[in-house]
């Protein structure tokens, strides 16, 4: 359902706009609509890099990252050339942390007397036996 280019109420999708990535062709996507930022590249004040990047993807988000001003927002309407089919752009998935068991603090020290309870009582018995027999070798 590709659109033709330029006009009123034409409908892009987000593979007709990614088509448009070039410094000599470059079309963006912010809040539903698609605009073709191409004679704006060298005035860009991010940089032309900046608008390259956002090709092929919605770039609603990064525009108001930045926190453009109302005056950017205005300049938009003359590089506008439609709206995108929001059925095409992918929705974000949320992430979500892998199921790992809860760490429990309380079995780790649980862990550590355990082990202590063995360890001391080894060590005791390795001392005495050591003072025993550097004593007997006297």
């Amino acid at each position: 359902m590709g659109g033709v280019d330029g006009g009123e109420g034409v409908v892009y999708t987000l593979a007709d706009v990614s088509k448009h990535n070039t410094p000599e062709d470059c079309w963006i996507v912010i809040g539903g609509k698609v605009y073709d930022v191409t004679k704006f590249l060298e005035d860009h004040p991010g940089g032309d890099e900046v608008l390259l990047s956002a090709t092929g993807k919605d770039a609603t988000d990064d525009f108001e990252d930045v926190g453009h001003s109302t005056s950017a927002s205005a300049m938009m309407d003359e590089y506008y050339v439609g709206e995108i089919d929001s059925l095409t752009i992918p929705t974000r998935t949320k992430y979500t942390p892998p199921n790992q068991p809860h760490y429990n603090q309380d079995k780790t020290s649980d862990f550590v007397i355990r082990l202590l309870q063995f360890l001391v009582p080894l060590a005791i018995l390795g001392l005495a036996v050591g003072v025993r027999f550097y004593t007997k070798s006297e």
